[in-house]
């Protein structure tokens, strides 16, 4: 069964939350969908996040609210990810989503990888 855990695991800041219930809106998603959000390895600094819409909880998933944004992450992931907030943006040289995370002592120049 899944567990809820403390919202200061991933915040969502507006620009964020924006983006992501317009994307919901765009795609046709329910309302009982959700930001997953994982590690995973790979890129060139050794770790990659992860995220995607979902809607089916795992046994090992921690559910996550932060600014309206029902959030999961998979066990394995959780350590990763404590104090890190979801950015997000837009316009001609905007870069989409990105994580800005206080425990990555290392990242890629896309910042699409890290290390820790």
């Amino acid at each position: 069964m899944s567990t809820q855990i403390q919202s200061t695991m991933i915040k969502v800041n507006d620009r964020a939350k924006e983006r992501i219930m317009s994307l919901l809106s765009e795609e046709g998603k329910a309302k009982d969908s959700f930001v997953r959000v994982g590690v995973q390895g790979g890129g060139c600094s050794g770790l990659m996040y992860n995220l995607d819409f979902d809607s089916e909880l795992k046994e090992e998933d921690k559910v996550i609210e932060d600014n309206d944004i029902k959030i999961v992450v998979d066990k394995k992931s959780v350590l990763y990810l404590v104090g890190t907030e979801l950015d997000f943006t837009g316009g001609l040289n905007g870069k989409g989503f990105s994580f800005n995370n206080p425990n990555a002592s290392r990242t890629c120049g896309c910042g699409e990888s890290f290390s820790i």
